[in-house]
């Protein structure tokens, strides 16, 4: 909405509230603590559980080691590229049926048995018992045995922002951004992060609520935080969802999602803006895409997730700066949208090229996907689309399907979401029914600080 010469936009639609989907490929349910000492030492927590509220604990990692900036990325736009050393790894497991999971996993090679040899027999599991896989008292690197890396504190990136309280002056909100991780778990060792996982709040400077914060930051190997009870939310798509915030994927992509479902009719459209910076302010491209969806079925892989097949067949795309316009104009003939030359700002159809080649848009197309609904503590609705494939490949094979999900888009269904062309910015408008949004604030209340050579103490 224009008013008083201001941009307006929906605070709770574009700030990234803290949420509780901690589900990485596989799929792993864990929770994280990590701790930065001014001697770049550093000491990270990782909790496993058994489901995806986080309240059944399995087992709990212990990790300690070194850290080291290098230098700006010159891959990941704001972000900064990190040396990291091991020095000790060590598990407790919190139920015997945990350690035998684990153990299970190290029974494959040679090496991996001698490893699992190193594990206590299910019978003598000690509770509260730490053994070591990595560190002064292991023969060999039993972590890596397991396929376990820190590749995540490769890639880092700390973000501050002002978060705006009703009636109060705004809070600082302080996140760090980690390395994303391959959805392969073959790949884990060798890939090095080009995305980012969902940020880490700060203990001191976190949004709010937070219910999950305190609890996390508390707990250490022998006591594993346990999650407050979540209610599961039926899937019911309908309305428009929007991304909180600018988003990055590997391969330094940088975009934000819109989608609109119709659940009468099982159709959707959806709004893909394509940015060349991590603030998601100079926009490259823009492709629009329709079809239709199947009905959801429970997944029997990821509790409290929904299967669904979905068609694209349809779409657009609308080139935003130069390079794009001109790479579509060197393309090849009919490659993508037909003949004619293509304009900044112009959209055009490209159905009828089945894609658009260039971009690596195939029509019609099937995806497998998982989704998952979700209530913040706020009230909000958050809707959780399975994450993409690291090697940028569709999930266009059941066994494609995703295990783990994306950052959350949240509804805003008494807002129409119009883009704009020539400026690529989402303006709001708005429409009848659905239920009322806050008050909206102008968009400089929204202060965004990138450090991307910060964790000065390191």
């Amino acid at each position: 909405m224009a008013g008083a010469g201001h941009l307006r936009w929906e605070p709770r639609c574009q700030q990234p509230l803290p949420n509780r989907a901690p589900v990485r490929p596989g799929p792993e349910f864990l929770t994280r603590s990590y701790t930065f000492y001014p001697n770049r030492l550093f000491r990270a927590y990782q909790f496993y559980y058994r489901d995806p509220s986080c309240r059944e604990p399995a087992h709990s990692l212990l990790i300690k080691g070194r850290v080291r900036l290098r230098r700006a990325s010159w891959v990941t736009r704001g972000a900064t590229e990190a040396d990291y050393n091991l020095y000790k790894v060590g598990v407790v497991f919190h139920s015997r049926r945990a350690l035998l999971e684990v153990a299970g996993r190290l029974d494959h090679s040679k090496a991996s048995r001698d490893c699992a040899h190193r594990l206590p027999p299910a019978r003598a599991w000690l509770p509260g018992a730490l053994y070591e896989l990595l560190g002064a008292g292991a023969e060999r690197d039993c972590a890596a045995a397991l396929g376990f890396t820190m590749h995540d504190l490769s890639l880092v990136r700390v973000q501050r922002r002002l978060q705006p309280e009703r009636r109060a002056a705004p809070r600082l909100v302080e996140e760090l951004y980690l390395g994303d991780i391959h959805t392969d778990q073959a790949e884990r060792r060798h890939y090095r992060p080009t995305g980012y996982q969902r940020p880490l709040q700060s203990a001191l400077h976190h949004a709010h609520p937070c219910p999950a914060c305190s609890l996390i930051a508390r707990s250490d190997e022998h006591h594993p935080p346990v999650l407050p009870p979540q209610v599961a939310l039926p899937l019911r798509l309908g309305g428009r969802w929007v991304s909180p915030g600018c988003e990055v994927r590997p391969a330094v992509l940088f975009l934000t999602r819109l989608f609109t479902f119709q659940g009468h009719n099982r159709s959707w459209e959806g709004y893909y803006h394509h940015f060349s910076d991590p603030t998601c302010r100079q926009p490259t491209f823009t492709v629009y895409a329709a079809g239709r969806y199947t009905k959801g079925t429970p997944s029997a892989k990821v509790r409290g997730g929904t299967e669904l097949v979905f068609q694209v067949t349809r779409a657009r795309v609308t080139p935003m700066d130069q390079v794009t316009t001109a790479m579509l104009n060197f393309s090849e003939p009919s490659s993508c949208g037909g003949p004619g030359a293509w304009a900044l700002g112009a959209e055009r159809d490209i159905t009828a090229t089945n894609g658009c080649l260039p971009l690596g848009i195939r029509l019609p197309h099937v995806e497998y996907e998982l989704f998952r609904m979700e209530r913040d503590p706020l009230g909000q609705s958050l809707l959780f689309i399975g994450q993409r494939p690291t090697d940028g490949s569709s999930p266009d094979t059941p066994e494609k399907r995703p295990t783990s999900y994306q950052a959350p888009l949240v509804l805003c269904d008494s807002v129409a979401w119009g883009f704009s062309p020539q400026h690529g910015a989402q303006l709001q408008t708005p429409v009848r029914g659905g239920t009322p949004c806050p008050h909206v604030a102008p968009l400089p209340v929204l202060l965004l600080v990138l450090r991307p050579a910060l964790l000065q103490w390191l």
